[in-house]
């Protein structure tokens, strides 16, 4: 089992981001569960949000804790939360960022989602939408297929713009 830990804050897109992964993982075939883990919060607020992917029926629904991958979609995020907290070993970490930075020895990986979303005028309340570009660097780095991760993002949104973001990630992720 394949498991991602999102973290994200309120209104950036991390819990559409999960429901996309796991619905762009189902159209690979797989089997896959998305679901978040908030309470009472408000746009601006950290979010974790958490998806399962595997071969074989899921019947665990329970938070993530030993994590495959973590995707930090706000770097802000990583100074109230321990990310990083739980990560298996040999596990991977993909940060919104323009640069990788030093994650106490994970491989890291880094594309500037914020910068794709502005450019291509992804922006709801004044905040970047995250979602559908991260599904581009998810399949660049073999997690979906770039075929799966647009389905999925069409199935979802009308906006071509979506796609040509997730395009653009996966194009600017240097995996």
């Amino acid at each position: 089992m394949y498991e991602v830990r999102i973290h994200s804050r309120g209104g950036q897109g991390g819990v559409t981001a999960a429901r996309l992964l796991a619905l762009a993982a189902i159209r690979d075939g797989k089997y896959a569960v998305a679901f978040p883990f908030y309470g009472a919060e408000r746009r601006g607020a950290p979010v974790v949000s958490y998806v399962r992917i595997d071969d074989q029926p899921i019947k665990v629904y329970s938070q993530i804790r030993n994590p495959d991958l973590i995707l930090v979609l706000d770097p802000s995020v990583m100074d109230v939360v321990d990310v990083l907290h739980g990560m298996k070993q040999g596990g991977r970490v993909l940060l919104n960022g323009p640069e990788p930075r030093d994650m106490k020895g994970f491989p890291t990986l880094a594309v500037d989602l914020t910068g794709i979303a502005l450019r291509e005028r992804l922006v709801v309340a004044g905040s970047p939408i995250l979602n559908t570009p991260v599904l581009g660097a998810l399949a660049k780095m073999g997690i979906i297929t770039l075929d799966s991760a647009k389905a999925a993002i069409r199935e979802m949104f009308s906006d071509e713009r979506n796609i040509t973001a997730a395009d653009a990630a996966y194009k600017e992720l240097n995996a």
